[in-house]
């Protein structure tokens, strides 16, 4: 490992960049002298990212002289759909990145190779913490992916404005929440509570709190269920969050936040308007980098329900191998290094990711600072539950296309809570009923 290695701190989800896309009619082959070249794509590109990734790659040949490896490094926003046509082709994809939105359609159609039985042999794998364990290992007990890092919400807060306004520390529920930012909200000084999502995936942070509200009957495998299997919309807790959160709106946050996406809501918070924010945490060099100073913010864990316990679903991805792949050994080799500690370590901490190695949270970046939320989450699974959320299905996308337009209506006043929740139900009862048959 290059232990001289500049790491670049760079956000791995929602970052555009404009790559060309190189190699990829190159497919991986064996030359004259028993050189085996592997191609891998990754999904959620950035150039420093992609910096990073080729540094741990030419590590990973130097160890394995008789591997190389060509990086393809499509833009964000064609990524999935230029892995997705190789796949199909069946040929110049070895390794490639899966996501939780997509490992479902890749594994269904058979262009994932299942890496259970070489994790088995692999000497790695008690390294890894109990949720990459855990989200390694798919439904039916294969395992498509190892994961690189995960993506998981915690509450960032202004650590004096939460000290002026008397509180001795920061919220713990999702009713304290609301009493600190209607507390702070002083418009005349243009202050605000809280950075309301109410624009682009407005979605997520309302299930995020009606989890919340019924994580003692959830269905851990399917957040959006019940254990009796009706849907967590139709849960009585479930109204009582929806009024709760939404009175976030009407009572601590700035009147523009009813169109607030991801930048705004991060730049709410940065520039000093708003006191909260719920964010993954990529955020937290954004924040760095901002005009705020270190002892006026920090981060807290994600906010709990009325039981004292908060759904945690984290948002996942990692490194599979190809089903078509000719040289899979190679290919999982490559994975297996990945996965391990010291490169493991080094992508999660550049790209802001919770880390899979159980050891990286004695690491100083991990266990100092507002990263210590995300390790106080992960060492006590009792109260921060790690839930699956079904974002394989094949209508995640209609589905947040409707649930967002209908978060949009409640703030408008064009719905109510309670006819947000009805048409979510019905929404996913009759989805789950046709994907049954």
């Amino acid at each position: 490992m290059k232990k001289n290695r500049i790491l670049t701190t760079a956000a791995g989800v929602g970052t555009v960049a404009a790559l060309a896309l190189t190699g990829c009619s190159a497919g991986g082959g064996e030359s004259a002298d028993g050189t085996v070249t592997l191609q891998m794509v990754e999904s959620l590109t950035n150039p420093a990212r992609t910096d990073l990734l080729r540094g741990l790659l030419d590590d990973f040949e130097a160890d394995n002289p008789d591997i190389k490896v060509n990086l393809v490094s499509p833009p964000t926003e064609q990524a999935d759909a230029k892995i997705q046509q190789m796949l199909q082709s069946g040929k110049g994809v070895d390794v490639l990145e899966v996501r939780d939105i997509t490992v479902g359609p890749f594994a269904n159609n058979g262009w994932l190779h299942d890496i259970s039985g070489d994790l088995e042999k692999w000497d790695g794998w008690d390294a890894l913490t109990d949720n990459a364990q855990s989200a390694s290992v798919a439904a039916d007990g294969k395992s498509y992916f190892v994961p690189y890092g995960f993506y998981g919400l915690s509450l960032f807060y202004r650590t004096d404005l939460v000290e002026e306004a008397g509180f001795d520390g920061p919220p713990h529920s999702w009713k304290d929440l609301l009493e600190q930012a209607s507390a702070i909200q002083d418009p005349s000084n243009n202050i605000y509570g809280y950075a309301f999502r109410g624009g682009q995936n407005a979605n997520s942070n309302v299930v995020a709190a009606i989890e919340a509200y019924t994580i003692d009957g959830l269905d851990v495998d399917d957040a959006f269920l019940m254990e009796d299997g009706s849907t967590i919309f139709a849960a009585p807790e479930a109204q009582e969050a929806v009024d709760d959160y939404f009175d976030l709106f009407k009572e601590a946050s700035p009147p523009s936040a009813v169109s607030w996406g991801y930048p705004e809501m991060v730049a709410g918070f940065t520039n000093g308007t708003t006191a909260f924010l719920l964010q993954d945490p990529e955020v937290i060099a954004t924040v760095q980098d901002s005009s705020l100073t270190e002892d006026q913010w920090d981060t807290a864990p994600l906010l709990v329900g009325p039981s004292g316990k908060a759904a945690q679903p984290l948002a996942v991805a990692g490194w599979g191998v190809a089903e078509n792949s000719e040289h899979q050994d190679a290919a999982v080799k490559l994975v297996e290094f990945l996965s391990s500690a010291e490169p493991a370590t080094e992508f999660a901490q550049a790209n802001s990711l919770v880390p899979i190695i159980s050891e990286a949270a004695d690491d100083e970046f991990y266990s100092t600072g507002p990263w210590t939320s995300y390790v106080t989450m992960t060492e006590d699974p009792e109260t921060y539950v790690n839930v699956q959320q079904p974002r394989g299905v094949s209508w995640w996308t209609e589905w947040i296309q409707k649930s967002d337009q209908d978060v949009q209506n409640v703030l408008l006043g064009n719905m109510s809570t309670t006819e947000l929740l009805e048409s979510w139900d019905t929404f996913w009862t009759e989805k789950y009923a046709a994907e049954k048959g």
